[in-house]
């Protein structure tokens, strides 16, 4: 159940020392659990942490599906640069003709990956759509991969085309690249709504937990006070409503520069602060504001939910017909295609 707008913008609002330090009701024969509090946090702080190495994991595997799904298609555009300036007659009498052509050895290898990964790219709303497909994998790293085959493909279409698009397959091309463009928009409103690793949306309760561990294991990095800590980071409380799709993109930018901005700034004010504290240098200091960088993001990201909500679902209504319409002309392109025999299947062993 989703917490109604305005106590979501006041428990944001709210300083977590004042939520960390309200003590639980206590009950008649039953004492206060101090000890079950401190192992609650620090079993949030640990998840943290292992949400912070998952991370990194994630963007050191990611760079690797990039340099190769981007590399090739940009290496053999460098290489057939040349012949993709050339114009439509001129392209018969080159020598690279024969290999870069939509039919060539080279066009057409680049065409059958494209429609492989264009195809496995729907696999992805299936696993969002069907839990027992949950043994695939989580469904974050299921976006990242959705979200790296988006953004290559466009550039594998391209040079299986040669880099020259007209009638149908211009259409296609262009609801192609209109898909990967909303994609990347997608990717940016999917990750402003605070979630779990496994990509499930946290609730408030779960979202404050986790910035009063933040808030602790920053103060500990920093050798700072925690209030001190919370302080600094201290960000706009003002609710969100009545935000339009446009004023909400636009604050949320301004956020992502405020935060950049803050970031500096506590860096600054921590390294003066911390230099008698027991912070651990320069590595340690690195560390806290790493930390304090997803503390007020998740400040921002509660502020601004029930906007970034309606964004998102804005997003899907608008999202949805690119992607079919680039189905729909892949399909055509590939039937069209075979049938009229630019495409020959050839079976080895027949």
């Amino acid at each position: 159940m989703q917490e109604p707008a305005p106590l979501r913008a006041a428990l944001a609002a709210v300083p977590l020392s004042v939520l960390s330090a309200a003590p639980p009701r206590r009950e008649p024969g039953r004492p206060h659990d101090v000890l079950a509090l401190r192992a609650a946090d620090e079993a949030k702080a640990d998840e943290a942490r292992a949400d912070e190495a998952k991370a990194d994991e994630a963007k050191a595997d990611d760079r690797l599906p990039i340099l190769v799904l981007l590399g090739i298609p940009l290496a053999a555009t460098a290489i057939g640069f040349p012949y993709y300036m050339l114009g439509p007659g001129e392209r018969m009498r080159s020598s690279l003709h024969a290999w870069l052509k939509p039919t060539g050895t080279i066009g057409l290898e680049f065409g059958v990956a494209g429609l492989a990964l264009f195809l496995f790219m729907w696999a992805y709303p299936l696993r969002k759509r069907y839990r027992w497909l949950g043994f695939t994998g989580a469904v974050g790293a299921w976006l990242r991969v959705h979200t790296l085959a988006g953004l290559a493909l466009p550039f594998l279409v391209a040079v299986h085309a040669g880099w020259h698009f007209d009638g149908l397959i211009g259409l296609g091309y262009l609801a192609m690249v209109l898909v990967a463009l909303s994609g990347v928009v997608g990717r940016y409103l999917y990750v402003r709504i605070p979630r779990s690793r496994t990509g499930l949306e946290l609730t408030i309760d779960e979202a404050v937990t986790e910035r009063r561990a933040l808030i602790t294991r920053i103060a500990a990095m920093a050798g700072l006070d925690p209030r001190l800590v919370e302080e600094s980071l201290a960000v706009d409380a003002r609710p969100d409503q009545g935000l339009g799709p446009l004023r909400t993109v636009w604050q949320m930018i301004a956020d992502d520069f405020a935060r950049a901005r803050a970031i500096r700034r506590i860096g600054h004010e921590w390294a003066r602060a911390g230099t008698h504290g027991a912070a651990a240098g320069k590595r340690a200091l690195g560390q806290a504001l790493r930390l304090a960088r997803r503390e007020l993001a998740l400040a921002q990201q509660l502020r601004m939910l029930d906007a970034t909500r309606r964004l998102f679902a804005l997003w899907h209504v608008a999202h949805r017909p690119f992607a079919i319409t680039a189905l729909l002309a892949v399909l055509i392109h590939v039937v069209v295609a075979v049938a009229v025999g630019a495409v020959r299947w050839s079976i080895p062993w027949a």
